[in-house]
């Protein structure tokens, strides 16, 4: 019973003499069909070669810089609680909107890309980074051949504008170049560097693509981050404005009141006093409120210039582009290995499925 059960895994291992017996007979066969691999490794390089000498170069186009995000509610804690009490908000609390890799999220989004695709190529033309692209890349020639998508136009003026196709073939670009041109990372985990890479095969569209997008998503950042201090100021501003008016008016009336009433009768002074007191109080009162807005204003600002984040380009794209070709002699050996190898595996696969059929 013992050998019984040995039988079947005897029958299913293969010992080390017959492993190199198979090598041996798997090496003479491919010996013998050497000249097939030569064969197949001559066409992969003439391949190789062709394909070295038809696509184009890479330019990649990279921008770094480093993110400061502002401080807010550190050193104004104690005037942002004080303003609070009088009915004013400083915008010292709460964290920010963009927090950890979210910028660089934002800077795949649809919309920010969107807008960088709209934008002007250069000062003397009208062509935009997209009909670049469309040109580039030969899109602007299947689009053509299309009759439904001839005609169609990617203007800022009418991109808000819900139209089905074109935001179709929008979607389409986009997923192309979020997926093949661009690339937004932090070389250093630690730091609050950003770097913003663009790749194609046009040395214009690397560059002013990768310019653009950058100054529309750090624009955005910054007026996302301060909109709300903004804001404040505005109305604090508004209010500070309006209460000097009224006090400027108040001390007018003051005065056009003593005017008015130059030979007064000295049993009428309720002609001259009532109304001079009544401006006077006017005035002290407004003047009082206008101090401590103003003093309210200026913490405002301040609240607004800390929470301000700091973003400082270091290095930006210039030209010459860094370019990246395939050789020749790198794609010649790149076709004959490629080819040569498949050559090989489907000489021994053939070889073993025979053998497997025979039995």
């Amino acid at each position: 019973m013992k050998e019984e059960t040995q039988n079947p895994i005897n029958q299913n291992e293969i010992s080390l003499k017959e492993l190199l017996t198979r090598i041996k007979e798997w090496w003479q066969y491919l010996f013998r069909k050497k000249w097939i691999i030569i064969t197949a490794g001559i066409i992969g390089g003439l391949l190789g070669l062709g394909y070295s000498i038809i696509k184009k170069p890479i330019y990649t186009a990279a921008t770094t810089f480093v993110l400061e995000n502002g401080e807010s509610g550190s050193g104004l804690a104690a005037y942002a609680g004080i303003a609070s009490v009088m009915g004013f908000d400083l915008g010292g609390g709460g964290g920010g909107i963009f927090q950890g890799d979210n910028i660089m999220e934002l800077y795949r989004s649809r919309t920010m890309i969107e807008k960088t695709l709209l934008s002007k190529v250069d000062s003397f033309s009208n062509a935009t980074l997209i009909d670049r692209y469309l040109e580039v890349t030969g899109a602007r020639i299947k689009l053509d051949k299309n009759p439904k998508l001839r005609n169609l136009k990617f203007l800022v003026s009418e991109i808000h504008h819900p139209n089905r196709l074109r935001d179709s073939v929008m979607t389409l670009i986009i997923k192309d170049i979020t997926t093949n041109c661009l690339g937004v990372s932090k070389p250093d985990k630690k730091l609050s560097i950003i770097k913003v890479v663009t790749r194609s095969n046009d040395e214009l569209f690397s560059r002013r693509f990768n310019e653009e997008l950058v100054k529309h998503v750090n624009d955005f950042y910054v007026q996302t981050k301060t909109k709300k201090s903004l804001e404040n100021v505005s109305i604090l501003q508004h209010k500070t404005d309006s209460v000097r008016a009224v006090m400027n008016g108040a001390i007018y009336t003051a005065v056009e009141v003593s005017d008015a009433t130059p030979n007064l009768n000295p049993t009428r002074q309720v002609k001259r006093v009532a109304p001079l007191q009544k401006a006077q109080f006017s005035a002290e009162t407004n003047k009082a409120v206008l101090g401590e807005m103003m003093k309210n204003l200026e913490m405002s600002k301040m609240a607004l210039m800390k929470e301000t984040p700091l973003i400082q380009v270091i290095d930006s794209p210039i030209y010459p582009l860094d370019k990246e070709r395939l050789g020749k002699v790198k794609g010649i050996l790149t076709g004959s290995f490629l080819l040569g190898f498949l050559n090989i595996v489907c000489l021994l696969f053939r070889k073993i499925l025979k053998s497997i059929l025979s039995e």
